[in-house]
């Protein structure tokens, strides 16, 4: 039998040999890996305009350069994510110098993303946008609860930043949602929206979905009466298995597939 990641293991039981899921790729170059997080930035882009979680000109979706970490790739200020291209996008460093592109980068991207990336040398990229029901739940100041197994992946591992000032343009206040995001995957940043990190872009981009679909949920449930939670152990069990880096890249496939298949302009 193979042997899988105990991630992936404990969905997928028993594999026979030869039988292969894929995994994050290795690559043998900067240039190769640069290559491969634009394309992936550009895919998740397309994917969150997919899920209209656009809202004017608002939202942005970061990823690390793998030969500059002190340097991210973002997108164009004003530009459609449904149009997004790899070629659209800019480099920019943690000071704010364009390093690479012909267009603006969004404040509000640079002060939060900036401060985010250099608090956590680990957070490959970061996604945020004003999706409608991450931004209707994030003014309740309440965390998630754990009332389905997706809301699991965030239990205990995602913070509040409640002190919401106007749209973000003072490094300062990107250091206080630094901080409240913490070690943790994502922060509802209250009477704003929702921020999440990962390993990878597609890891991000998944933890953003799946987060506003768990506030999109809950909200429901507390239209409907009064949810009953999950219990802590158990809740802390399903986060073991669905809520680790890889289980967030992975869960991520399916999006990539479908996206990368109808908009294969997106490479470009």
């Amino acid at each position: 039998m193979s042997t899988l990641p105990p991630a992936l293991a404990a969905a997928v039981g028993p594999v026979p040999e030869g039988v292969t899921l894929p995994l994050p790729p290795t690559f043998d170059s900067v240039e190769e890996e640069r290559r491969y997080r634009k394309g992936q930035l550009a895919a998740g882009f397309r994917i969150f305009g997919r899920f209209g979680f656009s809202e004017g000109v608002a939202g942005h979706i970061t990823v690390r350069d793998p030969g500059n970490p002190d340097a991210f790739w973002v997108n164009p200020f004003g530009m459609s994510f449904s149009q997004i291209k790899a070629s659209d996008l800019v480099l920019v460093d943690h000071h704010g110098t364009l390093l690479s592109g012909d267009r603006p980068v969004n404040r509000a991207a640079f002060v939060i993303h900036s401060r985010v990336h250099a608090a956590r040398p680990d957070a490959v990229a970061a996604a945020h946008s004003h999706s409608l029901h991450g931004k209707a739940f994030s003014s309740l100041g309440v965390p998630l609860d754990p009332i389905t197994q997706d809301a699991c992946a965030f239990f205990g591992d995602h913070g509040i930043y409640d002190d919401y000032r106007g749209v973000v343009n003072e490094l300062d206040e990107g250091d206080r949602v630094a901080k409240a995001l913490g070690d943790q995957k994502a922060v509802i940043l209250q009477n704003h929206g929702l921020l999440t990190v990962g390993h990878s872009v597609a890891e991000a981009v998944w933890w953003f979905v799946t987060m506003e679909r768990s506030c999109q949920a809950q909200l429901l449930a507390m239209a409907a009466g009064t949810p009953r939670l999950i219990d802590r152990e158990t809740a802390l069990i399903t986060r073991g298995q669905v809520g680790t880096h890889l289980a967030g890249w992975f869960q991520a496939r399916p999006l990539w597939d479908q996206i990368t298949a109808s908009d294969p302009d997106l490479f470009d």
